[in-house]
């Protein structure tokens, strides 16, 4: 992670890290912050602070006292602060590389979940009562589970199914990694098929934008920020794209054991997946310039362009608002040391 001071980092009007067809400028230089779409809104994170800021519907868009989905809110933003201290931070056996990259992607999802939850509960009329914390915790339970279901058991089901044929474990983990890949990348398509769930691919774009104008040391205004790409390096969709492909290398030597091993395997070896892709991204987002790693991540970018859209200056103005209520608390870019793990897996 870049943690230099200076006012302004360069900026490549052609750069390989991702120019988008709706932009002109990729940053050059990462910064320690990062953030997440949420309804109607964006969630950014510096080192010790985050911040949700969500466009809050007016009283007369509210249909039986909540928002239609995919309407745009046309109210004030609304913009929430809360502290944060990273356990990382405060414990060194958990920095230890690989490790450090799990209890970052646990913390991440902490942080996005209660984001999601804010924003949710932004988009309810006054008498509306808010979503429980326990119907969230069962939400995250379900999805979590359906994630593994999805992309690490379901791919060595379908493998297995037609093992002998194979005859070998080289050639079973292979055809597994792309079943893998393949369910991943129609998953996507799927969802990004969903009109409900159009804004929020928006605000994701405006999230990376503002991310990107803040890396390049320009004034965050939403006429600076629209002049960036949607693509950025830490992108959770590259992450997961990463971790697609090193689950093929990892469950490599696992071979072909019976079937309720092939399945254990696949879920105890998630954690070190996770580890390896955190280490992989974090090397992206320091070495983002270098021709070699931009033509590495570029599968991932290209993904990008389905799970983000242009942004309208409404859309980039939340984000920013989101972003600036974190630098009005913290300068992330005078963090050192142990307090900047972590932020990688964040973008």
């Amino acid at each position: 992670m870049a943690t230099s001071s200076s006012s302004r980092a360069p900026f490549d009007q052609n750069a390989a890290a991702g120019r988008a067809s709706d932009t002109s400028y990729a940053a050059q230089q990462d910064a320690p912050v990062g953030g997440q779409a949420v309804i109607e809104g964006v969630m950014m994170r510096g080192v010790k602070t985050w911040a949700v800021a969500v466009r809050k519907p007016l009283p007369e868009q509210l249909v039986d006292g909540a928002m239609p989905a995919g309407v745009a809110a046309e109210g004030e933003i609304q913009v929430e602060t809360f502290p944060f201290r990273s356990v990382l931070a405060r414990r060194r056996l958990l920095r230890t590389p690989v490790l450090r990259g799990v209890v970052a992607l646990v913390e991440s999802l902490r942080i996005g979940f209660r984001a999601l939850r804010l924003a949710a509960n932004a988009q309810s009329g006054e008498d509306e009562p808010e979503i429980g914390a326990g119907s969230w915790i069962i939400a995250v339970l379900g999805g979590l589970g359906l994630a593994v279901g999805l992309f690490f058991l379901a791919p060595v089901g379908l493998t297995s199914l037609i093992k002998d044929q194979l005859g070998s474990g080289w050639l079973f983990w292979m055809v597994e990694g792309v079943v893998r890949t393949a369910i991943f990348i129609g998953y996507l398509v799927l969802v990004t098929r969903l009109a409900d769930l159009r804004r929020v691919f928006e605000y994701h774009g405006a999230e990376h934008k503002t991310i990107a104008c803040y890396e390049a040391g320009l004034p965050l205004t939403p006429e600076n920020a629209d002049r960036f790409s949607r693509l950025h390096p830490r992108c959770g969709t590259s992450f997961m794209l990463i971790v697609m492909i090193v689950a093929i290398f990892v469950f490599a030597p696992v071979g072909l054991p019976e079937w309720y091993w092939l399945f254990a395997t696949r879920i105890l070896g998630i954690p070190l997946i996770i580890g390896l892709s955190f280490e992989a991204i974090k090397f992206a987002g320091r070495h983002r310039g270098n021709p070699i790693v931009a033509r590495l991540m570029w599968p991932g970018l290209q993904l990008q362009r389905l799970t983000t859209k242009p942004p309208d200056h409404d859309q980039l103005a939340v984000a920013i608002a989101a972003l600036q209520a974190v630098l009005d608390r913290e300068d992330p870019r005078a963090a050192r040391g142990r307090d900047l793990v972590g932020i990688e897996v964040a973008a």
